[in-house]
């Protein structure tokens, strides 16, 4: 299983009581545990394998406030604890907000306004390249429509990922234009990216290509790739919408 299931992050429970930190640091928990010298809510080192990850990290949290009586929820300086769940691979965060308060909510990924930044190749945590779905398109001049076609077409065909599925098709046009469209197909974006540098014309590659996986990662390593003015930009999807 590709997809990293887990938990990560802490809350900060501020300057409790002495008698409070010990009753907390007493709790048992398969997930969470008080740490006592950060004051803090913490993921256990030891990996847990029974139950449902979401309920019953979410289950432990709730306990673990629950001990903190009310004269003292106002010290609860809050955070995040971001859950990795099984089924339905998704990511989902807890946040506790400053006195108390707690929120879930699933990620949606969403680039509408992601910000986007110049790729820089071995710099980011993309999905595993076995597992990689592309979707987009392109267009570029080629000096040789038709042999940068056929080696595109080679390339989505040739690639051994472990989902051989999906339609790179490729289309060229007068003046050696050349068109690439990619539904549901698994290859490395950076085998991509190295082809189409070497194909296209200078300044004339255009065009987007997301990344997503076909075994469910986590949705931080999804990623867009827009081509535009002769550079290569990232973006990275928003996964929560502003809180309101």
């Amino acid at each position: 299983m590709f997809y990293d299931t887990g938990c990560y992050g802490r809350v900060l429970l501020g300057s409790v009581s002495a008698d409070v930190a010990a009753r907390l640091a007493a709790l048992p928990g398969e997930w969470l545990e008080y740490d006592a010298d950060e004051g803090a809510i913490v993921v256990r080192h030891i990996q847990p394998t029974a139950g449902p990850s979401l309920p019953t990290i979410a289950g432990e949290l709730v306990r673990i406030l629950a001990e903190v009586p009310a004269a003292q929820q106002a010290l609860i300086q809050g955070g995040d604890l971001f859950v990795h769940t099984e089924r339905s691979a998704q990511l989902v965060r807890l946040r506790v907000e400053q006195g108390g308060a707690l929120h879930v909510r699933w990620a949606h990924p969403d680039y509408a306004k992601a910000r986007r930044q110049a790729y820089v190749r071995g710099a980011e945590s993309l999905v595993d390249p076995r597992i990689q779905r592309l979707n987009g398109g392109v267009r570029f001049t080629a000096a040789d429509a038709g042999s940068a076609a056929k080696e595109l077409e080679a390339l989505a065909d040739a690639y051994e990922g472990l989902y051989p599925e999906g339609e790179c098709r490729v289309t060229t046009g007068s003046g050696g234009a050349v068109q690439a469209d990619l539904a549901e197909v698994n290859l490395d974006v950076d085998l991509l990216l190295t082809r189409l540098e070497q194909l296209a014309a200078p300044g004339t590659l255009v065009g987007q290509v997301e990344i997503s996986s076909f075994a469910g990662e986590a949705p931080e390593r999804y990623a867009r790739f827009v081509f535009e003015s002769g550079r290569t930009y990232i973006q990275r999807p928003v996964l929560w919408q502003s809180d309101t």
